[in-house]
């Protein structure tokens, strides 16, 4: 299979138990994070050559980092040791990364305050066969922004697919651009978008049909995401693949749309999730994974989705999950 490079900032994870005296106990667990990682990980594990491009200082934890990184064979040479400061967040074990105990410390990054022309991307994309990023990476500081759009030219211009999750994390946007003035000009270049239909009102304006999940059925859900979809398809003709998740209450399922035609998966019935945090990132990794090996477009959401929701049930931020898993799980 072709190598991917993911793109984004690297972060520690801080985890307490729910409901520990996790001062008192002075114990704190935490787990190496980033939604593109997540992705890396997973592609890794699935033996698909996988580079992790990011950013970290120079310091006895980004070489145990990218010590542990390379154990799991991701390619780490691509990244740039640069800055003082690694991103942060704390998050209790199990609560969705939109809850509102999430906290960030992500400010004055080695990420965020990359620049223009510190990455030579010609010479990193070279032999590379796909390129990932998120909606995360432009929300961190016009400087990241740059870097990412400056990526994104240069893969596209290379002819290497390109795909974006449009993870929106709305405490992250805070250096005075709104995700309607960001993220148009970087999803222009992408052939595979992940979303779901809220991310892509609030990043690009597409409106949906309906505001919430809540009291809609199934086929109102699916509906609204084809609309969604097509419309999305018209302002970003690039987009060979649009993928959408609904994670409802009780249920779980995806939606794909390959060039005009729509396939839905199998709906998972949910219970006792353990962990929200990373079942995107895996998700977007099972249509990355399906994509390159050519699938059947119902093939392909069928695979990301039974990706996604096994991420469910594992604690961590990255899956753990053999490819028999998921196949299991997908029939």
């Amino acid at each position: 299979m072709d190598k991917v490079f993911c793109f984004g900032e690297i972060l520690l994870h801080f985890s307490p138990k729910v409901n520990s005296d996790f001062i008192a106990d002075q114990n704190m667990p935490f787990c190496l994070g980033g939604a593109e990682l997540n992705v890396a990980t997973a592609l890794a594990n699935w033996e698909v050559p996988v580079a992790y491009g990011t950013a970290m200082p120079d310091n006895f934890l980004s070489k145990a980092i990218t010590t542990n990184l390379s154990a799991k064979h991701i390619d780490t040479s691509p990244i740039h040791f640069s800055g003082n400061k690694m991103g942060v967040f704390y998050l209790a074990e199990g609560m969705d990364m939109k809850n509102a105990a999430v906290v960030f410390d992500r400010a004055d990054s080695s990420f965020s305050n990359l620049q223009k022309g510190m990455i030579d991307w010609k010479r990193q994309l070279q032999g590379i066969g796909w390129f990932h990023i998120t909606a995360i990476s432009a929300s961190l500081s016009t400087s990241a922004t740059g870097v990412c759009l400056e990526a994104l030219e240069t893969a596209s211009a290379m002819g290497i697919p390109i795909s974006i999750d449009l993870n929106y994390r709305p405490k992250l946007w805070q250096y005075g651009k709104t995700t309607k003035e960001v993220m148009p000009e970087l999803v222009q270049y992408a052939n595979v978008i992940m979303g779901n239909l809220w991310a892509v009102e609030k990043m690009l304006g597409v409106t949906s049909t309906i505001k919430e999940s809540a009291g809609c059925s199934i086929d109102q859900l699916n509906n609204a995401a084809k609309e969604s979809m097509r419309e999305l398809s018209v302002l970003y003709p690039k987009a060979r693949h649009i993928a959408y998740t609904f994670r409802l209450e009780n249920e779980y399922h995806g939606v794909l749309q390959q060039e005009d035609q729509f396939f839905i998966s199998k709906l998972y019935a949910l219970d006792n999730i353990i962990n929200i945090v990373g079942s995107g990132d895996c998700f977007m990794a099972g249509l990355i994974f399906a994509i390159q090996q050519n699938k059947l477009p119902q093939d392909i959401i069928n695979f990301a989705a039974a990706a996604g929701v096994g991420k469910l049930y594992e604690l961590g931020d990255a899956t753990h999950q053999t490819i028999e898993q998921i196949k299991k799980r997908m029939s």
